[in-house]
């Protein structure tokens, strides 16, 4: 009978080709990222087009980032990106999860076909609903307002179905739990399901806020006023044919880059498997 051990250690050798091919594609992702930095540290007597290139400023100047908030409404693009996407974040969150817990845990009539027209959703490309949906916001009078960047991501198919998926593992046990010490439907939502798919939900959270912070093509049709333009647009500006200053876009996109990344690194410890399982004993 095969032996049914542990697997025999691999070699330090192994091990260590293996770190340093981890370690050179990690390089290879991270290089235009740290190109992109090294150009909006470059002062503005510096070519930045030397042949071979330069990867490290030869003097480190801020002077774009100083430009760029001083002479352009870099701040103005940024709030306005940070309402758009904090509020579609909180929407998909809230919406997401009270459609996902029926289709969850209640017993209805047409409960797969409500589930499969939802999951039919994703399929339909954005440019397909685009004109239909820009004429419902000219006609509710929502044209070159935030809420029209809002409402459209308020929810959506992916969440839904990442929800429910969710809901499905947690183990009906602990609503039973729920339901004998007093809790109602909605109550047991928000005591059992909501923490127990924390994971989730914060996935789905960076999954919308990403989406929303860099998205060009929707602002950019129902948007006209400089004013409530978000990042992607003003960026847009930025490189325009008449001026064009690429340590000023660079420096523009770096800081688009920055909260995306912070929001990364701060909650990616949440995103960990549910212990849910454990609490219920047999």
């Amino acid at each position: 009978m095969a032996s049914t051990g542990s697997a025999a250690p691999r070699s330090p050798l192994a091990v260590a080709v293996q770190l340093a091919v981890l370690l050179l594609l990690a390089l290879l992702l991270l290089l235009p990222l740290l190109w992109l930095l090294s150009t909006s540290l470059k002062g503005p007597t510096e070519n930045i087009f030397t042949s071979p290139p330069a990867l490290l400023p030869a003097a480190p100047s801020l002077e774009a980032y100083r430009k760029l908030f001083a002479e352009q409404p870099m701040a103005t693009y940024l709030l306005n990106s940070t309402i758009v996407s904090a509020l579609a974040v909180v929407a998909n969150l809230l919406f997401c999860s009270l459609a996902a817990y029926p289709l969850a845990r209640l017993r209805f009539a047409g409960r797969g076909l409500v589930l499969a027209l939802v999951v039919a959703t994703i399929l339909i490309p954005f440019q397909v609903v685009m004109i239909p949906l820009y004429l419902l916001m000219v006609q509710i009078g929502l044209r070159n307002t935030l809420w029209a960047l809002i409402l459209p991501q308020a929810a959506t198919a992916f969440g839904i179905f990442l929800l429910r998926q969710s809901f499905l593992g947690v183990p009906v046990e602990l609503e039973e739990a729920a339901r004998i010490d007093g809790c109602t439907p909605l109550g047991e939502w928000w005591n059992v399901l909501i923490p127990a798919a924390r994971a989730d939900l914060i996935t789905l959270a960076m999954f919308v806020f990403i989406g929303t912070w860099s998205d060009f093509l929707w602002p950019l049709i129902i948007l006209d006023d400089p004013n409530l333009f978000t990042l992607p647009l003003g960026l847009q500006q930025l490189s325009s044919s008449f001026s064009l200053d690429w340590r000023l876009v660079a420096a523009g996109s770096v800081v688009s880059i920055v909260p995306v990344l912070l929001l990364f690194v701060l909650l990616q410890r949440y995103i960990l498997p549910s212990a849910s399982g454990d609490a219920v004993k047999g």
